[in-house]
């Protein structure tokens, strides 16, 4: 056997996916060892409850309450927590003693990336963070090596495994919201409050984390436009797929070029970035609508490359330990071969736009009055507002009733024109309810 270097690991947190990466740098650590030049000690994994009942079975004398006695000394700290305090706090202590860290918590990246990766610059360290964006799928290499020499045009993703569930049964089976959410949540697909999933906010800390990498930005997570899919319903479903789409909640992460001022009278553009997240419509022949069940899938264009697509689990312990392993062996490697850690490329420093200033297509669906002239004054309306209809069904809600729905399809028009137009709709008087606007997206 190679008599490699021993490198000590400090783990943060033994939950699904830290006691998963536990048993697998032990269970192969001679693999490991072979791949990484470096044998990868375990030193010991912190946990809040050294009692507490686990998915695998670990060695009691590896558990501790004491994290800071484990940072202490060692060379690659794992995070595994989860939340901003204290795995904010552990992550500085490992960097400012000199340890590469590798961890799995969007939501810390999202709101503190910035700092942990200054505080990495300034001592040489690294930050390793593969499985932060879409667990098991490697999307974070690609974006900051592979496509570090060309430009990023468009990202979109389907990022969080929960909602595609429930949008994919709703599509595939005609279930109803609440029924599906409870099903995920009986499944261990959803937690007991999945206010975090169905609301966007997981979705939109990946997005903030997948635009800094592909735009070298800094987008903090309040610039990220969120929705959720709280809304969707069978009516809804039933009209996407009769459109020939599909619904799903979209992490969007784009670049824009916008006009600019100019002294020679000249046309001239400047970048500027939009990040957001929504339920989107999809077109079914488009490589995201064939994402199934909890999966994931990152779609990625590319002004030299193409377009390129990232598939696989997007959650789940084992899954997600295979991206954290990966990490693990990266630091291992550097810290064999020596040097500086590679900072994070954040100096293009882009202006993020509002979701107003976004040109995409839309359907707008609208219960409105069923007598003559209606359909003249909402085409007028939109006319007016600068929103130009690409087609329009109507259908009857029935024999006696008094209104009719119209699903109205649109050609791009900008974010802002197409709110303000619809709330002069609403206001009309022809038009009793605003059933839906979704937008277009994958064209």
């Amino acid at each position: 056997m190679t008599d490699y270097r021993r490198l000590r690991v400090a783990l943060l947190g033994a939950g699904a996916v830290g006691s998963q990466v536990a048993s697998l740098l032990r269970q192969h650590a001679d693999e490991l060892a072979d791949r990484a030049g470096a044998r990868l000690e375990l030193v010991g994994i912190a946990v809040r409850d050294v009692d507490a009942p686990r998915e695998v079975d670990l060695p009691r004398e590896l558990l501790t309450t004491d994290a800071e006695s484990l940072i202490v000394g060692a060379d690659i700290v794992i995070e595994l927590m989860g939340g901003i305090e204290p795995a904010r706090t552990y992550l500085l202590q490992a960097i400012n003693s000199g340890a590469d860290v590798v961890t799995a918590n969007k939501a810390l990246l999202a709101t503190h990336g910035p700092e942990i990766f200054d505080a990495a610059d300034q001592v040489g360290a690294e930050v390793y963070y593969e499985a932060a964006a879409a667990g098991a799928i490697p999307i974070i290499r690609p974006l900051r090596d592979s496509l570090a020499g060309d430009r990023v045009q468009r990202i979109m993703g389907i990022v969080n495994g929960t909602t595609n569930y429930i949008l994919d049964r709703m599509d595939t089976e005609g279930a109803e919201f609440a029924d599906v959410l409870a099903d995920a949540q009986r499944l261990g697909y959803a937690e007991a409050d999945p206010t975090a999933d169905v609301e966007g906010y997981d979705a939109a800390q990946k997005a903030a984390i997948l635009a800094s990498l592909a735009f070298h930005t800094t987008v903090p997570l309040d610039a990220v436009h969120r929705e959720g899919i709280t809304s969707i319903d069978k009516q809804m479903m039933d009209a996407a797929r009769h459109a020939g789409y599909v619904i799903k909640l979209l992490a969007v992460c784009e670049r824009l070029n916008a006009p600019r001022p100019s002294r020679s009278g000249e046309a001239a553009y400047r970048d500027e970035i939009s990040v957001r997240v929504y339920p989107a419509l999809v077109d079914r022949a488009h490589p995201l609508a064939s994402v199934h069940g909890a999966n994931n899938a990152v779609f990625v264009q590319a002004e030299a490359a193409g377009n390129l697509m990232f598939y696989g689990a997007g959650a789940g312990g084992v899954q997600t330990a295979s991206a954290v392993l990966g990490d693990v062996v990266s630091a291992a490697r550097r810290h064999i071969a020596g040097g500086v850690g590679v900072g994070e490329s954040t100096l293009a420093n882009l202006p993020i736009v509002p979701i107003g200033r976004v040109t995409t297509r839309y359907q707008i669906t609208l219960e409105v009055d069923d007598q003559p002239g209606v359909l003249a004054t909402v085409a007028g309306t939109l006319s007016d507002g600068r929103v130009s209809i690409a087609n329009v069904e109507q259908t009857v809600a029935g024999e006696d009733a008094r209104t009719a729905r119209l699903v109205i399809g649109t050609h791009k028009a900008l974010e802002q024109d197409l709110s303000e137009t619809v709330d002069r709709l609403a206001a009309s008087g022809v038009v009793e309810r605003v059933v839906s606007v979704l937008r277009v997206e994958g064209d």
